[in-house]
């Protein structure tokens, strides 16, 4: 659930209240908090185990990650959340082939329920949105050869403004409402949990699932929803069946790059039956681009992650019904082995994660976290592979297999990934050789002027590439001109085409973003026709102006932000543009800059004709939690300078960085290393000298 204020500053609220809570005497502390240190400590870990529930998950369930939809990313409480949408999701699940490709749970989020239980203290279900009742709507979802989810909190509430009745205190009751209606599956929130221990909440429900499947004869699948705030990874394996590890996803890529690099460290907690939850999926919603989706639905697959569409199927493009159905990926998610994706490497934003699979391959995910394009590699061996001739190499985006001699690399688009399964399995020969693309420049085209890039075709195989031509594929009006040789009549294995182009955006080329593509044709040895294709997303900018320019004037060529939009010359706002309040640091008001919310990434085109940045950074006055951020000014992949870490309760501290010969300043604010995400960051008289 997400929900006014954002989602870090509901988890520290929520916190105090438990410490309010607990201090006042309002409960009990736990038995091994009280525990004095007299007895020895084995004989203490045996009492604490006897104290145990004995009821555990029923078996069998969520062996792989779960599959499905739930609204809330989409609809959250509105009007058009109701039977039809949830009839029309199950319909669709099954006209596209959603059902065949592995998802089954329709999911019912926040805002089902009338505000208040009947006079029998039972949930009572919206007339308005569900005319029909629950139990109507889970036996249509169930025709259809699917199954039906729910929600409620750990708490007297749920997580919605309104405040519809949660489960504390109900749980044997709930639980056996939601098994007479069918229900499969439960989310299962912590807003309102009045202080009490996760971990009791947590397991007082599960034991009421347990004991309503025992008379109903229908198991439920449990998620625990508790935002990973007292890492239930580390004690929820025999109390949930999933368990969230973050805060609530939003639809940016800011907001899912800071939630994977919070859930890729947890590897080691996954597993069939217990899985880590990244919370739901984006794809579709708007909020990014395709390459950023395809990389939202490769790093979920291959972290084992449920697969919960969060988009409104009835409105979805083909674009997103592609990713969302791609067979390949969802079996790198799906594999019984049910490994989670191990980090090789993340240098400079350049990630390799990978996974073992039930059959000995590894899927490999090869990630470029940085603002343009970027070469990715590592080697069977490192992946975990064994010792072999040669390896068999199927790109699972592009559907194509191909065979590489050890090398596993890819010249890797800004903010994508290229997500490959790798085998030894003796049939490499049956395959082409692979060929990596290698790019430098094409990044940025300034409108008439001829801007020089390099292309590089290597041979990755153990064979040569026969007959190889490499292209430079720009708009129809641009003019495109080798300036080098573009064949190559053999490429013996490890040798690479290099070649030289000048590329020209026409003069009245308008600012912002075009397809390029690069691309290699060439035949095996045996004489098969193939060809490999980077697609890159270059940008036709404008040089900025001489002398000194306001950054909150100069348009940015991307911005990432925590919490809605970055806001020009205001703090930042709530979720829509133009909501936010005059930036003020420390009681001072200033008049111009940018107002961001952590973690956030603002960049300008600098043309390498730029010299200095200028700014009075620190955390505005609307800011009332006690969380930290910090300021960084990068000049290209470098970062040139750096604040400490704020707080709320200090002034703005001026910040300065020389930029001189770089191309691209990065504007950053990070959470300070609290690891909480919660506050309004402002660049005051933010400047930028040219």
């Amino acid at each position: 659930m997400r929900h006014m204020p954002p989602p870090a500053i509901r988890r520290r609220v929520l916190g105090s209240l438990a410490a309010v809570v607990l201090c006042a005497g309002g409960l009990a502390a736990p038995a091994a908090a009280r525990d004095t240190g007299e007895r020895p400590a084995a004989e203490r870990v045996a009492a604490e185990r006897a104290a145990e529930p004995a009821v555990k998950l029923p078996d069998g369930l969520a062996l792989t990650p779960p599959m499905g939809f739930n609204n809330w990313n989409s609809t959250h409480c509105r009007a058009e959340f109701d039977e039809a949408m949830v009839k029309g999701i199950a319909d669709i699940f099954v006209e596209k082939g959603l059902k065949d490709a592995g998802y089954q749970y329709v999911n019912l989020d926040d805002c089902w329920a009338l505000p208040e239980r009947d006079a029998n203290g039972k949930l009572v279900p919206d007339p308005k949105r569900f005319p029909d009742g629950i139990k109507a709507v889970a036996d249509y979802v169930h025709s259809k050869g699917l199954k039906f989810g729910i929600y409620t909190s750990a708490g007297t509430k749920t997580c919605n403004v309104a405040g519809f009745p949660g489960a504390l205190g109900h749980e044997r009751s709930d639980a056996q409402q939601f098994a007479d209606w069918g229900v499969d599956y439960l989310k299962y929130d912590n807003c309102n949990n009045q202080g009490v221990d996760a971990k009791k909440r947590y397991t007082a429900m599960r034991d009421a699932l347990k004991a309503a499947s025992e008379t109903t004869g229908r198991p439920i699948v449990y998620s625990i929803c508790e935002w990973g705030e007292n890492k239930p990874w580390e004690w929820a394996a025999d109390v949930g069946h999933l368990w969230r590890t973050t805060g609530d996803i939003s639809d940016s890529w800011s907001s899912m790059l800071s939630i994977m690099k919070q859930n890729l460290p947890l590897d080691a907690y996954a597993g069939p039956g217990h899985w880590n939850d990244p919370d739901m999926l984006e794809v579709g919603n708007g909020g990014m681009t395709d390459t950023e989706y395809r990389t939202h639905f490769s790093m979920w697959s291959i972290m084992a992650a449920p697969l919960l569409i969060g988009s409104d199927l009835r409105k979805a493009s083909p674009e997103t019904f592609e990713i969302l159905g791609n067979r390949e990926v969802i079996a790198v998610d799906q594999d019984p082995l049910g490994k989670q994706g191990k980090v090789l490497s993340s240098e400079n934003g350049r990630w390799v994660v990978a996974k073992e699979m039930k059959d000995g391959s590894r899927a490999v995910a090869l990630f470029n976290e940085t603002g343009s394009a970027q070469t990715v590699s590592t080697t069977a061996k490192a992946v975990g592979l064994p010792d072999a001739t040669a390896y068999t190499m199927r790109d699972l985006w592009r559907h194509k297999s191909h065979h590489t001699a050890g090398r596993i690399a890819a010249t890797v688009p800004a903010h994508g990934t290229v997500l490959l399964r790798v085998s030894a399995d003796g049939k490499w020969s049956e395959h082409p050789p692979a060929v990596e693309l290698g790019l430098t420049g094409g990044d940025f085209f300034e409108t008439g002027k001829g801007t020089p890039l390099t292309t590089e075709v290597t041979n990755l195989g153990r064979v040569p590439a026969r007959h190889v031509t490499a292209s430079v594929k720009a708009p129809g009006d641009w003019r495109t001109k080798a300036t080098s040789p573009t064949t190559a009549r053999s490429l013996s294995p490890g040798k690479t085409l290099r070649t030289s182009w000048q590329v020209t955006a026409p003069p009245g080329a308008t600012p912002g973003t075009y397809d390029v593509k690069i691309a290699a044709a060439y035949r095996s040895p045996t004489g098969t026709r193939t060809d490999n294709v980077l697609p890159l997303t270059s940008r036709v900018v404008v040089a900025p102006p001489s002398g000194a320019s306001a950054l909150g004037e100069l348009p940015w060529l991307s911005m990432n932000n925590g919490w809605g939009p970055a806001e020009r010359n205001t703090s930042n706002g709530e979720g829509a543009a133009g909501d936010g309040k005059p930036i003020t640091i420390g009681g001072k008001v200033y008049a111009k800059g940018l107002g961001v919310h952590a973690a956030s990434e603002v960049t300008f085109y600098a043309g390498r004709a730029c010299e200095k940045v200028t700014a009075d950074v620190g955390v505005d006055d609307e800011t009332r939690t006690d969380g930290t951020i910090a300021f960084e000014i990068w000049a290209d992949g470098e970062k040139a300078a750096s604040t400490g870490v704020l707080t709320n309760a200090m002034p703005a501290q001026p910040i300065s960085a020389d930029v001189s010969g770089a191309q691209v300043v990065r504007l950053v604010v990070t959470d300070g290393g609290d690891g909480i995400y919660a506050d309004h960051g402002d660049w005051a008289e933010a400047t930028l000298s040219c």
